[in-house]
């Protein structure tokens, strides 16, 4: 994939800046630009040349991750205003992962085109991404990407830790606790209720290594943030601090011309896959770096996840790997202290937003406060804990799994296929007594895929059915070609691809059939015959299409495969940030 030339002219390389094309002109059109403007109450030297800064704005009340935003936009103007430059706050389509059905997934490259567009078309020169809930992350990167313009990202910082019965308690790795008791007597609706709110006790994204503080620590290992910004918690002042600078900073990489694709180069990706190794980084990271490689126009497969970080040691202590949560993690050091254990690993050719490496920018800042929190690299808490791919007559373009979350003696595994055939197929008969599974059989869960559910949700880590759960079975392999929250944990093979619902092999899985999983080997085998699974093929009926039109019909004709980032197929490469045509 061939990356366009970013041709805009910026203060840094001696010409205007692209605002200019906006506010600079003398004519009708500079009128128009400026006027309407001005009844903001902007006086005429704001239009005089100096640096615009966007900032992005994914504010929602119905994204509570994100709900605390405006305090920190107001912050990022303050910076711009104090380093000379222009803020304007624009707001983006924001995808809330507790509320937004039938996925925030589904939406994520929505959002991505939102961001794009918006930045594009309008008279920015750098932009500032307020991201938090995990999907909005990601969706603005890829945005910016396909623009071209310096970028810097603000982490919106992770809750305070939970406090429930003098236990410490994470966001959603709880929840499938709680669902867990509840489902065996061992806690009551009022007990669940009174702990939702011990759960979910300050502004902010989860406070575990899910995915929203999977990609924060992603951004911030890709160069795209300030330095140690990625653990800050939403309620720490420091975290309105870093917003500060960061709009400061912004305005200096406008005039230094330190666009986004100078700092996202194959090296930055290749350095987030080992750090996301490192943190016991969420599943879903997979599928929202490659999407975002696939807008800079550089190529990761599934492979080169398996091959860079599979062998890096897992270096934090953190839920759901672990037992600490994002608040210890920063104060034991935050990402700093993981760059350094790295160090030797870590490619240093990668500038930052700083316009400097990893390893100059934490230079004297690499003191570990807790090495029960943070562990070191010649002494790590698992050896080996990246993501790894499995393939196999199951999974053609490969599967993965997270060995961190998953019970060891399950890794290699062979079992009777339990199938459900939809996720309405599985709450239907998960707990019915009479459901033919024990502790060994595999479960198998088709049709929620990017085209099948649609939008690949997060049901991947099936909750056990209670009779299971009752004898204290606490896991079993679960496949499916959906995916598993960064909060969740358990033996689950996810992303299988091709999808079930576009004839992938899983898609022909009947119960009874055999399994095998050996991690070790990264083998995903279905033990039927090749001229089987054609006889089956030939009887097969693809599922009707979710929906007919709008945007989700658009999603379902051009959506790409899990292993490809599940981006839309035309929105791959970069259109650049040059628009030539005037409005009037």
């Amino acid at each position: 994939m061939k990356q366009e030339k970013n041709n805009t002219s910026l203060s840094g390389t001696g010409g205007k800046l692209r605002s200019q094309d906006w506010f600079g002109k003398k004519n009708k059109d500079g009128i128009i630009y400026r006027s309407w403007m001005k009844n903001q109450g902007m006086p005429t030297d704001m239009f005089d040349g100096r640096p615009v800064i966007g900032i992005c704005n994914t504010f929602s009340e119905l994204t509570p991750c994100n709900a605390h935003f405006r305090d920190h936009a107001e912050m990022v103007k303050r910076g711009v205003l104090e380093a000379g430059g222009f803020p304007l706050e624009f707001p983006i389509m924001s995808l809330g992962e507790t509320l937004l059905k039938p996925t925030a997934m589904l939406f994520r490259n929505l959002a991505s085109m939102d961001a794009e567009e918006s930045i594009r078309g309008n008279p920015i020169d750098g932009v500032v991404l307020l991201t938090g809930c995990d999907k909005t992350t990601p969706s603005t990167v890829m945005g910016a990407a396909s623009v071209g313009l310096p970028t810097i990202v603000v982490p919106g910082g992770p809750m305070l830790n939970g406090r429930y019965k003098g236990q410490t308690i994470g966001s959603g790795t709880h929840v499938w606790k709680f669902d867990e008791d509840m489902k065996t007597g061992k806690m009551t609706q009022e007990e669940c209720e009174f702990a939702e709110s011990c759960m979910s006790r300050s502004i902010g994204h989860c406070m575990t290594m899910g995915t929203a503080s999977t990609m924060a620590c992603m951004v911030e290992s890709l160069g795209l943030t300030l330095s140690g910004a990625s653990a800050i918690p939403a309620a720490d002042s420091r975290k309105k601090q870093m917003a500060q600078l960061s709009g400061r900073r912004i305005v200096e990489m406008v005039n230094e011309n330190l666009t986004i694709d100078k700092i996202l180069i194959r090296e930055a990706f290749e350095n987030a896959i080992m750090v996301n190794a490192a943190v016991g980084g969420s599943s879903n990271f997979i599928i929202h770096l490659t999407a975002i490689a696939g807008r800079i126009g550089i190529e990761l497969t599934l492979d080169d996840f398996d091959s860079i970080g599979s062998k890096i040691p897992l270096l934090l202590n953190l839920m759901p790997s672990g037992k600490y949560l994002m608040e210890d993690f920063y104060y034991a050091g935050g990402l700093p202290v993981i760059l350094h254990e790295l160090k030797n690993k870590l490619h240093k050719n990668v500038v930052t937003v700083t316009s400097k490496n990893h390893h100059e920018n934490i230079n004297g800042n690499t003191e570990c406060f807790n090495d029960d929190v943070i562990a070191t690299y010649n002494k790590p808490l698992i050896p080996e804990a990246g993501c790894v791919v499995v393939k196999g007559n199951l999974a053609l373009n490969g599967a993965v799994i997270k060995p961190s979350a998953a019970t060891p003696a399950l890794m290699k595994h062979k079992g009777r296929a339990v199938v459900f055939e939809s996720i309405e197929d599985y709450n239907a008969r998960i707990d019915d007594p009479g459901l033919d599974i024990d502790q060994n059989c595999v479960m198998v869960l088709k049709y929620v895929g990017p085209v099948g559910y649609p939008g690949m949700p997060e049901v991947g880590n099936m909750a056990l059915p209670k009779k299971i759960l009752e004898k204290g079975i606490k896991d079993m392999v679960r496949i499916s070609d959906g995916r598993m929250s960064g909060t969740a944990y358990g033996t689950a093979v996810l992303h299988v691809s091709p999808e079930s619902a576009i004839g992938g092999n899983l898609a022909l899985v009947q119960n009874g059939d055999m399994i095998e999983l050996d991690v070790t080997q990264r083998k995903l085998h279905l033990h039927v015959s090749d001229e089987e699974l054609e006889k089956r093929r030939a009887t097969w009926t693809q599922p009707k299409p979710a929906a007919e039109r709008g945007y989700v019909s658009m999603y379902i004709n051009h959506v790409m495969g899990a292993d490809k980032g599940a981006d839309l197929d035309f929105l791959q490469g970069s259109s650049g940030s040059v628009v030539t045509r005037d409005s009037h």
